[in-house]
């Protein structure tokens, strides 16, 4: 071939794949605008266990026809406490399955059929969508756009390479030896890692199969390298991240490369099988063959891994230890991209904090069966941290419920500050309140009360904490003025002096703010998390 044709024709296959990936990214961002909120709330609300997880995790990776997509969002939950990290583990077994549904379409349609001229009319129709309407509408428009281009690009991948049958073929590339097919892995993971999509890659190792430019056993560990290159890129995303944001990243690298190994050895059986049912199937639609292979050993790989999901996220856990603050171990920098989700590990962090000022309260009162003392130093700390966090979160007043969320973790973190400076700066006070005879009701009421808000907010039951906080809050308020006047008739009676009789009133008042704080705090806890729901 010279060089006037092969030059335009390595261009025009290039172009091709440049306009599929183009399609695929525009797809998949109007795909997430228009789903990506009712996604993430059926994967919150579905998975419960690894394998309802990994069946989430499928069908969001074939709705959003992105595995990186499902992948940060299973990250996330983990990060803010929504999920367990064997639950998450199950979504990320899953995108891998929902991954090879880009396969399944490439061959089933971009290449049987020529729909490059069809596809023109539906991104134009996209293009208006998205510069003439708002909203759902326009992210409608956007993804039809987005799958015009990936049909476009396959025909155009489709018309560069069909230049290079007869000159490439399968005995220029490494044999089906052990030693070709890990070089074709290396070549498969090298590929994804340069257009940061494994589907760009699948893509083309179809179309080269297509056009028996290669063979499919070839073919074959191309794409097993490629299942393996797009756990890079999540790899290096997570370095720097928290500890269940590296776990995630491990995890996903460690299992990609079993199930890799995994598909190696099937090869041969899977090329056997299909010989002996039907001995020219490879040759007249290897494509199908080569897609259905893809969901074969990946599908085999989380049926073989979900029984074990607990052990292999426990031996991650282990290898990736955890080092970060208690308190503020959640608030992840990468999840600031995701909004609200960045929103649900900062109110996850305030909750924590809330807890351990509760139980650093019932301790100073003499409340050691419940309570325990909180280093106030370290606590401050944490809820600077938290303050920044939430600073960092980018919100727009018209995204409603994320920025009512923000309003309202302001307002806990008022309350947090001020209750953390009663513990602090009026220590006086709170030992008035611990010891004084005459308070002792209604201080072991009052810890009686924030036991059981621990205890409410441990289960979650967020509208029980704030109806025994204002129980508790109303308590102590009633009782200001009857106790004053018991404190006025015992100085009267020169039972107590005037200094002791101030400093009784100075406890019940501490234990009256207090209180107060305590409540505003489940109040606002409780919106937030009813925020989160609508």
């Amino acid at each position: 071939m010279s060089y006037e044709i092969l030059i335009p024709a390595v261009i025009k296959a290039f172009g091709g794949l440049g306009l599929f990936l183009l399609g695929m990214i525009v797809m998949t961002e109007g795909l997430r605008s228009l789903a990506g909120d009712m996604i993430k709330n059926a994967l919150m609300r579905f998975t419960k266990s690894p394998y309802s997880g990994a069946l989430t995790g499928t069908i969001s990776t074939i709705l959003l026809q992105s595995s990186s997509a499902t992948t940060v969002m299973a990250v996330g939950f983990v990060g803010a406490g929504l999920m367990s990290f064997p639950q998450a583990l199950g979504i990320i077994f899953g995108a891998n399955i929902g991954s090879t549904a880009t396969g399944w379409l490439v061959a089933l349609f971009g290449l049987k059929f020529s729909l490059s001229s069809a596809a023109m009319p539906l991104i134009f129709l996209g293009v208006i969508g998205k510069l003439f309407f708002k909203g759902k509408a326009a992210s409608f428009g956007y993804a039809i756009a987005g799958f015009g281009l990936i049909f476009v690009g396959i025909a155009s991948l489709q018309e560069g390479m069909a230049h290079f049958e007869g000159i490439i073929n399968p005995e220029h590339l490494p044999s089906g030896s052990w030693t070709g097919s890990i070089k074709l892995v290396l070549l498969g993971i090298a590929a994804t890692l340069i257009t940061q999509a494994s589907s760009a890659g699948v893509a083309a190792t179809l179309t080269a199969l297509y056009l028996h430019t290669i063979n499919f056993e070839q073919a074959a560990a191309l794409v097993i390298g490629m299942d393996v290159g797009t756990t890079v890129t999540a790899a290096l995303a997570s370095i720097g991240g928290s500890a269940s944001v590296r776990q995630t990243g491990l995890s996903h690298v460690v299992y990609n490369c079993l199930t890799a190994i995994m598909a190696l050895c099937l090869i041969a059986p899977y090329v056997f099988f299909l010989e002996t049912i039907n001995p020219s199937f490879l040759d007249m639609h290897a494509e199908i063959a080569l897609v259905a292979f893809h969901t074969f050993f990946n599908t085999l790989g989380v049926l073989l891994i979900l029984p074990f999901a607990k052990q292999f996220a426990a031996l991650m856990e282990k290898i990736v230890k955890s080092e970060e603050p208690p308190l503020t171990r959640r608030l992840d920098k990468q999840l600031l991209k995701e909004p609200s989700l960045a929103l649900e590990v900062a109110r996850i962090s305030i909750e924590r904090e809330f807890v351990a000022l509760l139980k650093h309260i019932n301790f100073i009162l003499g409340d050691f069966a419940c309570g325990k003392r909180t280093d106030l130093t370290s606590l401050q700390l944490s809820l600077d941290e938290t303050q920044d966090y939430v600073d960092s979160i980018k919100i727009q007043p018209k995204e409603v419920h994320e920025w009512q969320r923000m309003v309202f973790l302001a307002h806990l973190l008022d309350h947090l500050q001020r209750l953390h400076e009663r513990c602090d700066e009026d220590a006086k006070r709170a030992h008035y309140a611990a010891s004084s005879m005459n308070l002792q009701e209604e201080r072991n009421g009052f810890c009686a009360k924030n036991e059981k808000i621990i205890e409410a907010i441990t289960s979650k039951n967020f509208s029980l904490a704030t109806k025994y906080a204002k129980e508790s809050n109303e308590v102590i308020n009633n009782a200001i003025e009857p106790f004053r006047e018991f404190i006025a008739a015992k100085i009267a009676e020169d039972k107590i002096t005037i200094p002791e009789g101030n400093q009784h009133r100075e406890a019940i008042k501490w234990l009256s703010r207090v209180s107060t704080h305590i409540w505003r705090i489940a109040y606002y806890l409780e919106r937030t998390v009813m925020e989160t729901v609508n």
